[in-house]
């Protein structure tokens, strides 16, 4: 049904309130720079979860487990991904998506069988292609934004930076922009590579960046502010 990289099989994190597993689905159109997971970006790989084994292991952990998180790579890359969110919700689980908002053709019908979105935010929409390194990703994302919102989907954008990304004048502008969209919960995660944090790093204006949102949270390498 799915191609399923790898899992998690408990985070009290990665979906808001909830006690979940994450299955990692294979594969990723985009090559951003300082992707964290980079063996799951070929489409398929030699190695993996089965999906069976996936299911037979969310049907032991009923009564303790109330949620899965699809995550990747990019889950809605996978055409099989509504089917496989229609399964989990069978067993009664709730389910979240981690994504990048790269498909919005395909992310708006999953909307209604998803409890919560977590959608990444590369850039500031002028920037984004050089991020992503592919061409009219903005676009895209853009109106992956505007169904997640307009939709009241419950959710969290997240956007990975450090300042040889783009500079902190532009980190401003995104939080406009979101704002502008009408993003209420947003996360800012330091982007480090190999575990080091880049030479050029300063913690940029937290409490201008956080202004007017509902909620808005600093993941830095060392703390949670």
């Amino acid at each position: 049904m799915i191609r399923v990289g790898g899992m998690t099989p408990l985070t009290t994190i990665d979906f808001p309130g909830r006690l979940a597993a994450v299955l990692f689905l294979q594969g990723c159109p985009w090559r951003c720079g300082y992707c964290h997971n980079p063996h799951l970006l070929p489409a398929r790989a030699g190695t993996g979860v089965a999906w069976t084994s996936v299911l037979a292991f969310l049907e032991r952990r009923r009564g303790l487990l109330d949620g899965v998180v699809f995550s990747g790579g990019e889950p809605t890359l996978q055409p099989g991904l509504g089917a496989a969110v229609a399964a989990v919700r069978g067993l009664g689980y709730r389910a979240a998506l981690h994504t990048g908002g790269m498909y919005p053709e395909r992310l708006l019908p999953l909307l209604p069988a998803l409890d919560w979105v977590g959608l990444d935010i590369k850039a500031p929409w002028p920037l984004y292609d050089g991020v992503t390194r592919r061409r009219d990703s903005a676009r895209k994302v853009g109106r992956s934004l505007r169904a997640v919102v307009e939709g009241g989907m419950a959710h969290e954008c997240r956007t990975t930076w450090h300042p040889g990304l783009f500079p902190e004048a532009a980190l401003h502008e995104l939080a406009g922009q979101l704002r502008e969209a009408g993003v209420r919960h947003w996360a800012l995660q330091e982007c480090r590579v190999d575990g080091r944090r880049h030479p050029d790093w300063r913690t940029p204006d937290l409490a201008r960046l956080g202004a007017g949102f509902d909620s808005f949270v600093f993941r830095g390498g060392d703390a949670v502010q």
